[in-house]
């Protein structure tokens, strides 16, 4: 019997062995399903290395939409899905899985945007050691990813305490500002080669963006002044694939897991369009407001305009100069408001950062502005929060600790 055992367990042993042997052949098999990097990152792909990227920034920037408009109080969260309170009632933890790697469709903001950085960054990278023989419209597409690159510095910046480019080190958002500047920089001298207004002008609103973020109101100005008003530069969306839904849409109106805040139900302004359901959200608190501005999950959303860089320019100029821009604004067509009493215009600030709630409403600015203008947070910190705990006084997001642990820049 013993001798029986030896000789099994040798047969057994044997065959282990030749196991072992053939599972580290097949770890040896090249999958044919995967496509290396560089056989991808080729000219004659170059068209659709930028669409990809662009694509990117499109959905970093409808999770960040929906995502900073709760942290601002343009929105309100309307599940019970205890993940999501956080960004409702400002005390967002480096811990948190949902905003620092979650992707876009689940409102997650720091891998998207930095996701958008890279993909952006390295097209352009790509696109420089290629040939205009090779890529057609090469100075327009390295305009397009620069610029984008540099918009999601810019929400970085603006989102963030702090971020990372790459693998570096904590940048201030001050900082993150001057790399988007460097980027926006870019961009404008290659649509300028390319004769390309519209991505001129992104990047034009976008440079002066970032340079009114750093307070460099003098550049800011210089920039916002070369837009046209009538300009709009939109992200698109599409129905057919989650990825690419309009998120705003689809968050507060297809799934109402977000209602339009308080704050903006009655503000009797045709900018911030609303509309109540009559209902209780699925949270059983909140009560059901749906937004207007986008009307559809194909809706396009912008990512700069020729608004937007005439309130830069306001902010800019500041006084009665800052005060005519806002007037008129407010006069033109579809909106029809009166001018600005004497009190509202007095402190010129306070009118820009109120104009700027109205006119940029979920369009991704309300976050920054709360920190930047220092504007009280509705509710206040420290009132009670009805799903639980109490309102924070955050103004921006932490650094994930997920981006701590993967960078070799900070102590384990």
């Amino acid at each position: 019997m013993r001798n029986t055992m030896k000789v099994l367990t040798a047969v057994a042993s044997l065959g282990l062995t030749a196991a072992c042997g053939n599972f580290d052949r097949l770890l040896t098999v090249q999958t044919p399903s995967r496509l290396a990097e560089d056989a991808f990152l080729v000219p004659a792909n170059a068209a659709l290395i930028s669409a990809s990227a662009v694509a990117d920034y499109e959905c970093a920037l409808g999770g960040y939409v929906v995502a900073s408009g709760l942290a601002a109080g343009e929105l309100v969260d309307a599940t019970q899905t205890a993940a999501r309170h956080n960004y409702d009632r400002r005390n967002v933890e480096a811990v948190d899985a949902l905003y620092s790697t979650s992707g876009c469709e689940g409102i997650g903001v720091y891998t998207p945007i930095n996701t958008a950085r890279y993909t952006n960054d390295q097209a352009v990278v790509r696109l420089e050691g290629w040939s205009d023989t090779q890529v057609p419209n090469r100075q327009r597409l390295i305009a397009l990813n620069s610029a984008l690159a540099g918009f999601s510095l810019v929400l970085l910046g603006e989102g963030f305490c702090e971020g990372v480019i790459g693998l570096g080190s904590a940048l201030t958002p001050a900082q993150l500002f001057d790399s988007a500047e460097v980027r926006f920089t870019k961009a404008i001298a290659a649509a300028t080669t390319a004769g390309d207004a519209n991505v001129l002008n992104l990047a034009y609103v976008g440079r002066a963006r970032a340079r009114i973020n750093k307070g460099a109101k003098p550049g800011a100005a210089d920039d916002a002044a070369r837009v046209p008003v009538g300009f709009v530069y939109n992200a698109t969306a599409d129905a057919t694939i989650g990825r690419r839904n309009n998120r705003i849409f689809q968050q507060v109106n297809q799934s109402n897991a977000t209602s339009v805040a308080p704050a903006y139900r009655t503000l009797n302004d045709p900018r911030v369009s609303v509309t109540d359901l009559n209902r209780t959200a699925p949270d059983q608190i909140n009560r059901l407001w749906n937004q207007n501005k986008y009307s559809s999950l194909v809706a396009t959303y912008p990512i700069a305009s020729g608004l937007e860089a005439q309130l830069i320019l306001a902010e800019a100029r500041g006084g009665a100069a800052g005060v005519a821009i806002l007037n008129t604004l407010r006069a033109r067509t579809g909106v029809a408001l009166p001018p600005l009493t004497a009190q509202e215009s007095a402190n010129v600030d306070a009118a820009v950062a109120e104009e700027r709630r109205r006119e940029l409403f979920l369009q991704g600015n309300r976050w920054f502005d709360v920190k930047r203008f220092n504007l009280p947070q509705v509710p206040a910190a420290g009132a009670l929060y009805a799903k639980g705990g109490v309102y924070g006084d955050q103004r921006c997001w932490p650094l994930p600790d997920a981006e701590k642990l993967a960078n070799p820049n900070f102590g384990r």
